[in-house]
């Protein structure tokens, strides 16, 4: 299975001293229980949906062909709901229209999962990370696309928000990212497709 993981710094892993965020720790360990996967980590930091939604299909089509078992995970939106000079780094209308057209786009050609944005420490950034994480969940559900919740769940983590303070104020060490891994490890959706 050829999988391309397509999204911003968290995708990445950034801040991660292992290198492997949490889309490397759940390839890692699908492959530790006898999976065969390419894995092909995508992120890129501070991205948003409208750079995405410029880039994936050129960079999935160097990577996956029909003839292979391939697959796209798309996670983003933190970037979106980031401030600059007063505004929102891409509108919240704007944003929606480009996970439609990625998702919609992505659909017709390989299996698609998406996951939502993670929470950060500043409270409303939070505010408008969980308004657009519910819309999201809305977009997927109506285009048949399963969506996974992060936001909510890690909002309860305590290592996700200590090891994000100590490090750059946004991004965890090695076990945030590892529970971030569990929640997708645990996903229904991602379980069927191994």
């Amino acid at each position: 299975m050829r999988i391309c993981f397509f999204g911003d710094s968290f995708v990445n892993g950034t801040g991660d001293p292992e290198c492997l965020g949490w889309a490397g720790r759940i390839c890692a360990a699908a492959c530790q229980q006898g999976y065969d996967i390419t894995y092909y980590n995508l992120g890129v930091r501070r991205q948003t949906s409208t750079e995405l939604k410029n880039r994936w299909l050129a960079e999935a089509s160097c990577r996956l062909s029909s003839e292979f078992d391939s697959r796209l995970v798309f996670s983003f939106g933190v970037n979106d709901t980031t401030q600059e000079d007063s505004k929102t780094r891409v509108n919240f209308s704007t944003s929606i229209e480009n996970l439609s057209h990625i998702l919609n786009s992505a659909k017709q050609i390989f299996p698609v999962l998406m996951i939502g944005p993670p929470p950060t420490p500043d409270r409303q950034q939070n505010q408008r990370i969980a308004h657009l994480s519910a819309e999201y969940a809305d977009v997927c559900q109506k285009i048949d696309i399963a969506y996974l919740d992060t936001f909510t769940q890690l909002q309860s983590s305590t290592i996700w928000f200590k090891e994000a303070a100590a490090n750059d104020g946004y991004h965890p060490s090695a076990g945030g990212y590892t529970e971030f891994a569990n929640i997708v490890q645990n996903w229904s959706s991602w379980l069927s497709w191994l």
